[in-house]
């Protein structure tokens, strides 16, 4: 079900003067803007406001009956969300500074620059549209309001920072502007940018590509299609996925491994919602709504040259950041009934019952592949099962002897004794060490002697005797 969500961006343009009026309502729709409304009567501008949502106002301080002067404390005062930029004929400083003071956004200086209006125009909805989410936001983690949980009903979770990513996208996702997914492989970015698509009312496709691997041919052809002739073999011209995503999404996974061509061409497709068909001299437009998706360190590729430094503040207005599984182990038991489950389905089995030990076993290994792995590691146990209770051994022979990872290793220690003297309050004696590594072990394990055991190394009859010593 998808969620329905105003995506209005209405203009309203005050002037006077009735040609500067449709100039400027033709370039803000050649822009991409379909709703723009013009008054040249400023006498009537209070009571459209009153009749009809606007998003941004563009005003003339300069007008017969009630100035935009006159015009503008009133607008803020009754409809203080409203953004308004105003246009002066002349560069009079003290007359924009009175203005900005009195609470205008921005201003234009007349003859109005084409250039200039749009850029402001946008830069003005992105504020009032930013400006809506923090709002917005704020009473969802104040109350844990989640209007929408059934369009995130493929990702099993109960991890309360899971459900405040969830809250994060009911509000960012009614937007126009992109959203970045950024975790290590196997966390799930896909299944989330799905929700995304499902609650930004779009009514097109979700159209996926994977950039890894893709060299800037590729990238360029596949994405934005190309016209006949463009190369050797291309006797038909072809759309490309951002065509296909048209009124819809587009998802762009593994972007930390585009070449810097293929960056610029993001880039520009991000910024302008633009591009160019290979072999085309024709720029077109896109309303795709665009996710983009990383397991890569982006500010180390930036570092190392590889990644672009404008690309990257430009992706970073809307980010979430999914959690590996070492840390949502409290999710553990919900995936592991979750997976077998499928898995007995998949396989046409009966749905086998887990060992209580086997949730502890699986919260002491790392998961590097995180979700994905552990999806792969139940569908591989079930398969071998014959029935009744599961064996663990699948288990085991993937995790070992591993250790718990997740944790940070030791710090080095110091001259004053370091991590030792941090936990016991003074250099410990090896008896106290021990025994507050048996006592620690015995947590993580909780209460299994047998996986403590292989935590702290020794047998378990040794870890037996200790216990009892």
């Amino acid at each position: 079900m998808k969620q329905k969500t105003s995506n209005l961006q209405r203009i309203l343009l005050v002037d006077d003067e009735v040609e500067i009026l449709e100039s400027c309502q033709r370039c803000l729709f050649n822009a991409g803007y379909s709703e723009v409304v013009t008054e040249c009567d400023s006498r009537k501008v209070l009571d459209l406001l009153s009749r009809e949502e606007v998003t941004v106002i563009v005003l003339d301080l300069r007008m017969p009956h009630l100035t935009g002067q006159d015009l503008l404390p009133q607008i803020v005062s009754n409809w203080p969300e409203i953004p308004i930029i105003v246009a002066t004929a002349d560069n009079d400083v003290d007359t924009v500074v009175n203005c900005i003071k009195q609470g205008a956004f921005d201003y234009l200086v007349k003859p109005i620059d084409v250039k200039r209006l749009i850029t402001s125009v946008k830069k003005t909805l992105e504020m009032r549209s930013l400006a809506s989410e923090l709002s917005t936001l704020k009473q969802y983690l104040f109350t844990d309001r989640l209007d929408h949980p059934e369009n995130f009903g493929s990702i099993v979770t109960g991890n309360k920072n899971m459900r405040a990513i969830f809250q994060y996208l009911e509000v960012v996702s009614g937007t126009r502007q992109p959203i970045m997914i950024t975790g290590e492989t196997g966390t799930g970015k896909e299944l989330i940018a799905r929700a995304v698509h499902d609650l930004s009312g779009c009514t097109g496709d979700f159209v996926a590509l994977n950039a890894a691997g893709l060299d800037d041919n590729m990238f360029s052809d596949t994405l934005f299609g190309h016209r006949k002739g463009a190369f050797t073999g291309a006797d038909l011209a072809r759309d490309g996925l951002i065509t296909r995503a048209s009124g819809g999404t587009l998802f762009l996974d593994e972007i930390g491994d585009l070449n810097e061509m293929s960056q610029i061409k993001l880039l520009r497709l991000l910024q302008e919602q633009e591009y160019y068909p290979v072999g085309s001299d024709f720029v077109k437009k896109s309303d795709a709504r665009i996710v983009l998706a990383t397991n890569r360190d982006l500010l180390e590729r930036i570092k190392q040259g590889k990644f672009r430094n404008d690309l990257y503040y430009r992706l970073c207005g809307h980010r979430v950041h999914l959690p590996p599984l070492r840390e949502r182990l409290d999710d553990l038991p919900l995936l592991l009934d979750h997976f077998l489950a499928a898995s007995a389905v998949c396989l046409g089995k009966k749905k086998p019952t887990p060992p209580p030990e086997l949730a502890v076993l699986l919260a002491l290994y790392p998961f590097p592949g995180n979700i994905r792995e552990l999806e792969a590691m139940v569908f591989d146990a079930v398969l071998r099962h014959p029935g009744g209770v599961l064996s663990m051994e699948t288990f085991r022979s993937v995790i070992g002897d591993e250790r718990e990872p997740g944790h940070p290793q030791a710090p080095k220690p110091t001259s004053e004794g370091g991590a030792l003297s941090a936990i016991f309050g003074h250099f410990p004696t090896i008896d106290e060490v021990e025994e507050y590594m048996i006592r620690e072990a015995m947590r993580r394990a909780k209460g299994n002697q047998g996986l403590a055991s292989k935590l702290l190394g020794m047998g378990r009859q040794t870890l037996n005797k200790r216990l009892k010593g």
